[in-house]
């Protein structure tokens, strides 16, 4: 079917405003990437800014500390001074930055926990310096420690900047390929516009070729009318003369009436087209004039997102104001540590008593006890000839048990004295008393061709001789409990967590009842730090609705012909935790092996 040039100016219409719309569809596409990518780069700009801010601080505190120990010039303090009031406030607004990045935002926590541990150690080297003891202020400023604090911050900024600038490629690669793609979009419309704009003039120009040829052969049917008129006359005079002509006159005349009837209606046909294309120029104006309204509603649309900005800000100063209440929380949290520490004071007393009464108990209870276990020995040495089968059975049972009777005594005593005993707390280094533990079970570990393997430590501040006896009682009771079919394995872990991550650290509230809340003691803090210790094996396990009972005096889930023990040994491991003010939790399967977290205060 022949396509009119109507029809073609309607088709080529239709796609030019389709091929438009496409277009601006695509430029807007690109202009909101463009934004997105700039808004990355200029975030990701930000956080390099922010964590390079913060090192030039630590420099400017470590430069004002030593200045001021060699010299104690009061001057070289105040950039110490200054670095003090804002590097925390810098420190939390890197942390903003980073709350849509976990890893980052972890990194941040380390950093804010180094950067107390270094101005601390600062402050503390001033103090001497104050006191007049020059080669003490020297001395802290010559150990490592300050260093190992400057390495680790340096290490964190440089992991933070190494996220945020491969963040920065992988987006820039992305907005890269999405302008490729719109470019090439963008000249394959343009070919198709131009090779369409080609075709439609090729035949507008058929079309004004044809209605000129029409045109000539109207002008030449008005001549045609003209001389027919005349000859009409003509013949009209030789009517009379020949009938015959007459008829053929009349036949003429009918054939152009028919043709006078075919140009009327080509002439009609002309003009609907003409009127055919000044609708389609008028929907071409139309679709210019949406055009331009869509673009009034994207110039919209970027001042609502300035207005948008603006309640991000108003948003961030609400932050900080709330990070005020939560100061004066911190506060009042202080003053009931403070009424918690008198009542341990009182608690202290009372457990001297019970001390003291504990220790004429047990005295009185061993004095009975080692006369049987001395007087068995006796008879079993001297009248052993004598005695039958049975009878040494029986005298065999009797001191094993006066054993476990004096083990049970020991262990009790252990138990009460952990509350009792005068303790300071000091900075330790874990892998040490893990070393200490593992020398001293070297037999069993040999016993159980096991393998301990301890990752690198976090110091922290905890009772030593305290936590030498939980490390050894926690690995003692892995190998106790191991596999006799595998060579025992165990892992301890350690690290520092924000309080605000504890409940991210899978700790169920009720095992046993299948619950999945989390639970919290009360003396912990979302903002202080803790290190998370963690005691892992390959061992036989227990089952789950055990892990809260297990704590408790005289617990055990074994026999004790197959496995001996009290039953003590992990109610003493969660009263030294208590005693450290942390969090002790157990999870296992039976025959998958057991894992022991703890979480004391860092500080």
């Amino acid at each position: 079917m022949k396509i009119s040039i109507r029809q073609k100016v309607f088709f080529f219409s239709l796609f030019l405003i389709s091929a438009v719309g496409l277009i601006g569809y695509s430029a807007y596409k690109s202009r909101i990437t463009f934004l997105d990518s700039e808004k990355w780069m200029n975030h990701t700009n930000q956080v390099i800014y922010q964590s390079t801010f913060i090192l030039s601080l630590v420099k400017d505190i470590e430069t004002s500390s030593r200045g001021f120990i060699i010299t104690k010039d009061s001057t070289f303090l105040e950039p110490l001074i200054k670095a003090e009031k804002i590097i925390f406030l810098n420190a939390e607004q890197l942390r903003n930055l980073t709350q849509d990045n976990p890893a980052q935002l972890k990194r941040v926590d380390s950093l804010i926990f180094y950067l107390q541990k270094r101005l601390d150690l600062s402050k503390q080297q001033i103090e001497k310096r104050n006191q007049q003891v020059l080669t003490t202020g020297i001395a802290l400023s010559s150990i490592k420690q300050g260093k190992s604090y400057t390495d680790y911050l340096n290490n964190i900024s440089a992991d933070i900047k190494r996220e945020e600038t491969d963040l920065l490629k992988l987006r820039k690669q992305s907005n890269q390929q999405s302008l490729s793609v719109y470019n090439n979009m963008a000249l394959f419309m343009f070919i198709l516009i131009m090779l369409f704009t080609v075709l439609l003039i090729f035949a507008t120009g058929n079309y004004l070729t044809q209605n000129k040829a029409r045109k000539k052969r109207e002008a030449a049917l008005n001549i045609s009318n003209n001389e027919i008129a005349f000859q009409n006359a003509e013949k009209e005079k030789r009517a009379a003369e020949f009938g015959i002509a007459n008829k053929e006159l009349i036949f003429q005349n009918q054939e152009k009436e028919k043709r006078a009837a075919e140009l009327i209606i080509a002439n009609k046909e002309l003009a609907f087209q003409n009127d055919e294309k000044e609708k389609r120029a008028a929907e071409l104006i139309i679709a210019n004039k949406e055009l331009a309204f869509q673009n009034e509603e994207k110039e919209k649309r970027a001042a609502e997102l300035g207005i948008a900005n603006k309640e991000l800000i108003f948003q961030n100063e609400e932050k900080e104001k709330r990070a005020a209440e939560l100061i004066i929380a911190n506060n009042e949290l202080a003053f009931q540590n403070e009424e918690k520490e008198k009542r341990a004071a009182e608690l202290i007393n009372a457990n001297k008593e019970l001390l003291a009464f504990t220790y004429i108990s047990s005295h009185d209870l061993q004095e009975p006890l080692r006369k049987i276990q001395t007087f068995v020995t006796i008879i079993l040495e001297n009248e052993n000839k004598n005695l039958s089968d049975k009878g040494k059975y029986n005298f065999q049972r009797m001191q094993q048990s006066a054993g476990r009777m004096q083990q049970l005594i020991d262990d009790l005593l252990a138990f009460s004295r952990i509350n009792t005993t005068e303790h300071t707390f000091e900075k330790t280094d874990l892998n040490l008393i893990i070393n200490e533990v593992k020398s001293e079970l070297r037999d069993n570990i040999l016993e159980k061709h096991a393998t301990i393997e301890a990752s690198e430590s976090c110091p922290v501040n905890i009772i030593a001789f305290q936590f030498r006896q939980l490390m050894y009682n926690l690995i003692s009771n892995a190998l106790k409990f191991s596999n006799p079919d595998i060579p025992s394995h165990i892992i301890i872990k350690s690290s520092i967590i924000k309080g605000t991550l504890l409940n991210d650290a899978c700790i169920p509230a009720s095992i046993k009842t299948g619950e999945t809340d989390k639970i919290v003691p009360e003396n912990f803090s979302p903002e202080k730090y803790y290190c998370h210790i963690s005691v892992k094996d390959n061992g036989i396990g227990f089952e789950p609705h055990f892990s809260e009972r297990i704590f408790g005096v005289f617990q055990k889930l074994h026999s004790k012909e197959v496995y001996k023990g009290t039953g003590i040994g992990l109610a003493i491991v969660k009263k030294i935790v208590d005693n450290h003010k942390g969090l002790i939790t157990a999870t296992s399967e039976l025959g998958k092996g057991a894992t022991f977290d703890i979480y004391i205060p860092a500080d």
